[in-house]
Formats: C-alpha cells, sequence, structure tokens
C-alpha cells in the first residue's frame, strides 16, 4: 500500500504523528537538552543511502534531532536521548507510552514541531544529526533540514526502486540508525532480541501460521494495511498471511474483509457492525475480528510507533486476544486491545 495515499488519515487518527511548528519563546532552550554519548566503538565516516539520495556522517553525533514518525523509540532503544523530536498528534499520549517511559527525560525532549517542522527551532538546537527515517519529507523539507546537519531522509525498503514510499521494516530503520549513531552492534543485538520474541509467539501459538488476516483502519473511510504499512506488517511477522486488499476500502469491498481474522482499528463491535455489510461478515459473527476501539489504547500506540521498544509490548497485548481469534471456538470473544 502507499505510504502517502492514507498519510491524512493514519495522522488524523493519532495512529502516526505528524509535525507542526510549536516553537516559541517558551520552548526549552539548546543547552537546556541533554544526550547520551553516542559512539561505542562504530567506525566512521558512515554513509546511510535514502530516498534522497546518501548522507555521510563524518564522526560519532553528539547531539541529535529526530523529526519522524517512530524515530525518537530507537533512538532511545540504543541509549542515546534526543535533544529535539517531533510532537506526536492525537489522542494517545505519547509522552506515558509504557515501553519508552523510563527512557524520556523528567522535562520532556523539546518539540521541533507537529504538522509541520519548525525549522528555527531545530537549527537552535544545534543537532549534528538529524534522522528522518520514517519521516514523509519533502525535497524542501530535506533540503532545509541537510542546511542544518547531516539529515537521514526516508529510508527505502530493500527490493523498492529509489523514491518509493513503501515504509522500511523495523529491522531495516534500526539497522541504519544504528550505523549512523555508530551503535551498529547493539542494534543487530537489539534486532536479535526482538524477532525472537516473535518467534517464541508463532511457537507458542501454530494456529497463527497460515491465517488469513485483514488488518483494517477506520477515520473517515475505511483503509486497509498491508506489508507496506508496519501496522499490517506486525500480523505478517506473527505468521498470518496477508489479504491482498489494499488502500481505501469501499462498500462493496467491505465483504473482501471477510478473512481468517480480522483487526479493526478505529472502532468498536458496537460501531463497526452499525455498517449492515460489516455485521454479516463471517469473521464478526464468529468472533475471529479483534478490535481495537480507540487510536489513544497503549496498543494503538505501540502499533503506530512500530519500534523495537514498543513491538515486546505489542505482542503482550495482541497474542491472547489473536489466540482468542483463531481458537475455532466462535464462543470465545478476543479482548479489545
Amino acid at each position: 500500500m502507499n505510504r502517502r495515499s492514507v498519510l491524512a488519515a493514519l495522522a488524523a487518527s493519532g495512529v502516526l504523528t505528524t509535525l507542526t511548528a510549536c516553537g516559541g519563546a517558551d520552548e526549552p532552550a539548546a543547552t537546556a537538552s541533554s544526550t547520551s554519548p553516542t559512539s561505542t566503538g562504530g567506525a566512521f565516516p558512515v554513509t546511510i543511502t535514502h530516498k534522497f539520495g546518501s548522507t555521510t556522517i563524518e564522526s560519532a553525533p553528539s547531539r541529535v534531532v529526530t523529526v519522524g514518525y517512530n524515530e525518537e523509540d530507537f533512538v532511545l532503544a540504543l541509549g542515546v536521548t534526543p535533544v529535539g523530536s517531533r510532537t506526536p498528534l492525537g489522542d494517545f499520549d505519547s509522552a506515558k507510552r509504557p515501553w519508552a517511559v523510563d527512557l524520556l527525560p523528567a522535562g520532556g525532549i523539546p518539540s521541533v514541531g507537529q504538522s509541520e517542522l519548525n525549522f528555527e527551532q531545530i537549527a537552535a538546537l544545534r543537532p549534528d544529526l538529524v534522522i528522518g527515517a520514517y519521516a514523509y519529507l519533502q525535497q524542501t523539507d530535506y533540503d532545509k533540514l541537510s542546511a542544518i546537519a547531516p539529515t537521514v531522509g526516508d529510508l527505502v525498503p530493500a527490493g523498492q526502486p529509489a523514491g518509493s514510499d513503501a515504509a522500511a521494516t523495523w529491522q531495516e530503520e534500526l539497522a541504519a540508525i544504528g550505523k549512523a549513531l555508530g551503535k551498529e552492534a547493539e542494534a543487530g543485538s537489539l534486532t536479535a532480541e526482538v524477532e525472537g520474541k516473535f518467534t517464541a509467539a508463532v511457537a507458542a501459538n501454530p494456529s497463527f501460521t497460515g491465517k488469513t488476516v485483514s488488518v483494517v483502519l477506520y477515520n473517515q473511510g475505511y483503509y486497509a494495511l498491508d506489508a507496506a504499512d508496519p501496522r499490517g506488517n506486525f500480523f505478517l511477522q506473527l505468521g498470518f498471511t496477508a489479504n491482498p486488499l489494499s488502500g481505501s476500502v469501499s462498500e462493496e469491498q467491505l465483504v473482501q474483509l471477510d478473512t481468517d481474522v480480522l483487526v479493526v482499528l478505529g472502532l468498536g463491535k458496537a460501531e463497526f457492525a452499525q455498517n449492515a455489510v460489516a455485521a454479516r461478515l463471517g469473521a464478526v459473527t464468529e468472533n475471529r475480528t479483534v478490535y481495537v476501539p480507540t487510536f489513544a489504547s497503549d496498543f494503538a500506540g505501540a502499533l503506530g510507533f512500530s519500534s523495537p521498544l514498543s513491538l515486546p509490548f505489542a505482542l503482550e497485548q495482541a497474542v491472547p486476544a489473536l489466540a482468542a481469534a483463531t481458537d475455532g471456538n466462535p464462543s470465545t470473544v478476543p479482548a479489545d486491545l
């Protein structure tokens, strides 16, 4: 699914975050920010290839600004506190996200924008690296950021053509950010650790493997999320097979959501069943549907971040509900997430 085709819906729902200008006199000054040393022996210079070309980082960065949808988590996971980061949009309170709360500074991380980037605030923070690996940057944004500091733009997934809007996997994002920070070894170890949690969940739940899953997001219309979106890909990492339906879903296409398992983001059962077609789906009537009624829930936030910090949390939340949806017993009702 084209990432930009549903950007407005995802951002408005709060599943993603977007960039807004929110600088001002009350913003924390650059000197009020702090960061951990980023180098643990990584070799520099390093070059990161991305949608806008490539960026060479000459030495270990010490002041990192993140401008994307989930990069703050990736940097925190590698032991670095950004000196500035984008402010999430939507109902989810990311400042209290349980998987990262212990890593966030007491005063928070200074904001560099929300729906639009505040380039003056970014410059005032004196970054020596800007990370926008999953940021939907425009060329003009990238050019302005690059004039401030070396900038890693949106990553292009392996096998995709240059300029593709498909999202990189969390593994690709973690590898690139680890390289940029001089923490490749840590990134590799963390990747293996998180992948091991998925492997254990699949082994413990053989009923997942081979089952077809539909992941649909509702925000003034239905959007089917596939493997090119991190939220859709989460369920495929658990052994499920993707529904080929992707993108905006019309009323006539709702019947195509009737797969072995259905995941509905943004609606509870009562709301979803107000649609007569949705109410008749076998996945609904036989309790094979997992509902995420609000984007303010911790699970919705974890799925939205799709980071090495949030994914283990999302697994703990999702696996019991998915097990109930795949146990073959219509009387078992999966818990809402």
